[in-house]
């Protein structure tokens, strides 16, 4: 599966199958997380056969069930760890989708299992990915509309075309689509709005704008 087909593909499942993930799949799955801080500076994990973050009465008022293994998404405490994780996240959610693994980004409604994640000075977690073979392929979601989140300076090019495309294929908490993506003077610039983990859902979204439209074809304002 390409890219482009995971992030068309790619659903929020809550419910997974009890089936442990496999030793290629385990590889694959720790050499990108590798490859993600080395490049990133964070301190993502890997977090496998661990079923009590979502055993307790917040994973089942999100409706989570099965869940045994999960992305946690850890780095330096400072103002730019949350559009960090969004984007770095994503890149392992589409690595996942591409494995034929579903994933689910999780916020609030799981239990901080603190033995199972590492934590170095001046680091905190800032949310988790839940990850495993789903019992289902979720469902589709609401999406805005290209015009709500962008503004272009004249006629739309199709390289950002092709990118905002991939933008409203993004997840985002509780669905919010709270951001805009601006093309002026042959840059693009993207700026959060105002809600929780705006600057994650940023993140996240400039992962899939990058994917779609094709770093080699613009700059970031």
């Amino acid at each position: 599966m390409a890219i482009q087909e995971a992030i068309r593909a790619r659903p929020t499942v809550r419910q997974s199958l009890n089936k442990p993930l496999t030793p290629d799949e385990l590889a694959a799955l720790r050499a990108e997380v590798d490859a993600c801080n080395r490049e990133s500076g964070l301190h993502i994990q890997l977090v496998t056969n661990e079923p009590k973050a979502f055993e307790g009465g917040m994973a089942k008022y999100g409706k989570f069930s099965g869940v045994q293994n999960y992305f946690a998404l850890v780095g330096r405490a400072g103002p730019n760890l949350q559009e960090k994780c969004g984007y770095w996240g994503e890149r392992l959610v589409l690595k996942a989708q591409m494995m034929g693994l579903n994933t689910c980004w999780v916020a609030l409604t799981f239990s901080k299992v603190k033995s199972a994640y590492v934590l170095g000075e001046g680091e905190k977690l800032a949310c988790v990915i839940a990850l495993g073979h789903g019992a289902t392929q979720g469902v589709p979601r609401k999406s805005k509309t290209m015009d709500e989140v962008t503004k272009v300076d004249g006629p739309m090019p199709d390289w950002f075309k092709a990118g905002m495309e991939a933008v409203l294929l993004a997840p985002t908490a509780v669905n919010q689509q709270k951001f805009l993506f601006t093309l002026k003077d042959g840059k693009v610039s993207a700026t959060p709005g105002h809600a929780f983990y705006v600057k994650m859902d940023l993140g996240i979204a400039k992962y899939h704008f990058e994917v779609g439209a094709g770093k080699e074809n613009f700059q970031w304002a």
